[in-house]
């Protein structure tokens, strides 16, 4: 007899319960559920280990990727990270109590702020994402790469369902 793994044996009991019902979408969104939960897990623990959350790796990650001078303001921060501005206010406090980064009036625009990584932010966040994408390759590395480069497809097309692409920056007016 094989083995059922959590989600065969929660869609055997609804077929059960619910004959009239089809429960196959449960094989594929309870196991993108439960995996969503445990690549979080996984993926957490570098983070924690640079004293972070993971809302507080997002933020100087996307301060980082923005290059020379590494700054956004709050506002463009909660747009490339998906927060609320008040969550985002939050973590920028956090960040800035810790020494990570600093806030400043906008040179562009009088009433503006920006957010910056000072020089610790920027030396832990490049030694952080360093860890994390090496997590990152080990998760990976638990499929073939043809199974990596499928499943990479196959979650493009069906994440493409639900959001717009943005433009690149060389195709954007």
């Amino acid at each position: 007899m094989t083995e059922l793994d959590h989600v065969a044996r929660i869609q055997q009991a609804w077929a059960r319960e619910r004959p009239d019902l089809d429960v196959t979408p449960q094989g594929v969104i309870g196991r993108l559920h439960r995996l969503a939960g445990e690549l979080t897990e996984q993926l957490t623990v570098v983070y924690r280990r640079y004293g972070l959350g993971e809302g507080e790796f997002d933020v100087l990650a996307t301060l980082r990727r923005a290059g020379e001078p590494f700054e956004r303001a709050p506002g463009e921060l909660a747009a490339h990270t998906m927060v609320t501005t008040g969550a985002m206010t939050k973590r920028i406090d956090r960040l800035e109590r810790g020494g990570l980064v600093t806030r400043r009036p906008s040179q562009t625009d009088g009433r503006g702020r920006v957010v910056a990584l000072t020089p610790a932010g920027r030396d832990l966040i490049d030694q952080a994402f360093a860890e994390h994408m090496r997590n990152e390759r080990r998760l990976l590395d638990l499929l073939t790469p043809e199974q990596a480069r499928q499943l990479e497809s196959l979650l493009t097309t069906w994440l493409a369902c639900f959001e717009s692409p943005l433009p690149t920056p060389d195709t954007a007016d």
